[in-house]
């Protein structure tokens, strides 16, 4: 609620901006003011976005014993399996760099890090336990803390889907998952169940803890982009300047961003620096010369590899994720 209510106000501010260019303008836009981001390849584990669906999974992952933790995979499957810590860390593992975002994100909004995650093929782990093919439709997810929800059975063979338990190198941290968490890239959050307990092989199509209360079943991330500087209403000086972002495709990478500095009349092609994977955001940069002084509308899009286009029509979080481009305010007060 804190983060959508911030959100708000600041489209407030920006609205101000856009009314004028007099002093009482100026000065109501500047009272919402958003200083610039730090733009970095891998967010830091204790600046990595935290959303839980209740007030107690934070508390209860403190409880959680490594050595106590057990996994149940249950269901259609040949072998039913009760598997400990050690047996987890004792599997093959792999290393994948991957962005999470959680499907309440805004425009703009800070609720998406990119982190690289250790783990353990959920797909190898259900084929050698002869999960029933023709019977499989769902992989249901049950964590400690009671939530639940389910990806596709053929979603869930696919090799890039994770059990994790590291996190940028560190043991996953209690709340963020530990001692097990789901990483499937191109999900939003609520399809990354954390804390897991037990894996079900469904014969039907489950509706989990959110899509029980309105919330899409499919979970596709929608194309991101954001301005991470300058901030907006942002006082600028100088005839030069850097605008630096992220850019995130969700399944797909980024292709091209674009900017536009005349409120989407026209758009101009961003620097990409090459991403980290193709499941993780990219960083662009674009050196601007205004033309003269002034407060300008910079808004920001992106195109993934399929071709897609990020859609400018503002829609809300539920059901499916939001959209909308990201826009702010820069005041140009001398070159």
């Amino acid at each position: 609620m804190y983060r959508r209510t911030f959100l708000q106000l600041s489209g407030l501010g920006l609205l101000a901006g856009l009314a004028g260019c007099d002093a009482m303008g100026s000065v109501f836009g500047r009272m919402f003011a958003i200083p610039p981001r730090d733009t970095t390849y891998f967010t830091p584990n204790d600046k990595f976005y935290l959303v839980n669906y209740s007030n107690s999974p934070f508390s209860l992952s403190h409880n959680l014993s490594q050595e106590q933790w057990r996994l149940s995979i249950t269901g259609e499957v040949k072998h039913k399996a009760s598997l400990g810590w050690r047996d987890i860390l004792n599997r093959e593992s792999f290393d994948q760099v991957v962005t999470l975002e959680c499907i309440d994100t805004l425009p703009g909004g800070d609720s998406l890090g990119n982190a690289q995650w250790r783990g353990i093929s959920l797909k190898k782990l259900l084929t050698e336990l002869g999960v029933e093919e023709e019977t499989a439709r769902d992989i249901v997810f049950r964590a400690a803390d009671g939530y639940h929800d389910s990806i596709p059975f053929a979603r869930a063979m696919q090799d890039d889907v994770m059990l994790a338990y590291l996190m940028n190198g560190e043991k996953l941290p209690q709340e963020h998952g530990f001692p097990l968490r789901l990483i499937v890239p191109g999900l939003y959050g609520i399809k990354n169940v954390k804390w897991i307990t037990e894996i079900e092989v469904y014969n039907g199509d489950y509706k989990g803890y959110w899509q029980q209360r309105g919330w899409t079943d499919d979970g596709t991330i929608k194309i991101f982009s954001r301005i991470d500087s300058p901030g907006h209403y942002q006082p600028l000086r100088g005839a030069e300047h850097t605008y630096r972002g992220v850019a995130f495709g969700g399944p797909h990478s980024i292709s091209k961003v674009e900017l536009s500095f005349d409120s989407g009349k026209s758009w101009q092609p961003a620097e990409i620096e090459p991403p980290l994977s193709k499941k993780s955001w990219v960083i662009w940069n674009f050196h601007w010369r205004p033309p003269k002084p002034g407060k300008y509308q910079i808004s920001v899009r992106a195109t993934d590899t399929k071709g897609q286009l990020q859609t400018a029509d503002i829609v809300r979080p539920q059901p499916a994720g939001a959209s909308g481009l990201h826009t702010i305010i820069s005041d140009i007060e001398q070159i």
